[in-house]
């Protein structure tokens, strides 16, 4: 299938949202970015700074936080994006937004925000809480080779869970919360393992 960032916003228009659920979970919201890159399209991801407090900490994730008191979930992901990357999504387009997760072994329930920029120049500028900042191409998040199951700490615990192997040497795996809305991501644009994405090229 052709994949660009009207593609992206038209299949995400498409996906049906379920209604708010309120409940004792913590809100929280993350930004997924897309931007092109020569043949392909690009996602961001961070890693997050080692933190004793966070539980999260060392993971890969998407830009996003704890959505504040007052705040619509979109404002938090525009928010925690200019804090922790400096990026100005603002000046990104708006591509919608993929329905919301809850997690597996925190009570948080997250919401995701897709953007693309295009023509823009991005240097990230990282603050205390992230530790990398970098792009992966779709390509490679679909290569049926880099999907595996892989063992991971938590909270003291180990699982083996469903994980993607990044191409960036020392990285830990992509797994959990950001796995899961990568997939679904993916997924929704018919671009899985089994047969990956083709794109029109540079706009």
């Amino acid at each position: 299938m052709l994949l660009d960032l009207d593609s992206v916003a038209e299949l995400l228009a498409r996906l049906r949202q379920e209604e708010p659920i309120f409940d004792s979970r913590t809100r929280a919201a993350v930004a997924m970015i897309l931007r092109y890159a020569a043949d392909d399209m690009e996602m961001l991801f961070i890693e997050r700074a080692a933190a004793e407090r966070d539980p999260w900490s060392g993971n890969l994730a998407f830009p996003g936080g704890k959505v504040e008191p007052g705040e619509e979930p979109w404002q938090t992901a525009v928010r925690e994006t200019g804090e922790e990357v400096g990026l100005d999504l603002g000046a990104a387009r708006f591509l919608g937004r993929l329905a919301d997760i809850a997690g597996a072994h925190l009570p948080v329930r997250v919401s995701c925000f897709v953007y693309g920029i295009q023509g823009m120049v991005v240097e990230p500028v990282l603050n205390g809480e992230v530790y990398d900042a970098f792009w992966v191409r779709l390509d490679d998040l679909t290569a049926a080779e880099r999907h595996v199951i892989a063992p991971v700490r938590f909270a003291e615990e180990g699982f083996d869970v469903p994980a993607i192997r990044l191409p960036q040497q020392g990285k830990p795996v992509l797994w959990g919360l950001t796995y899961r809305l990568t997939m679904q991501f993916l997924e929704l644009m018919g671009a899985t393992p089994d047969n990956g994405c083709v794109l029109p090229g540079m706009p």
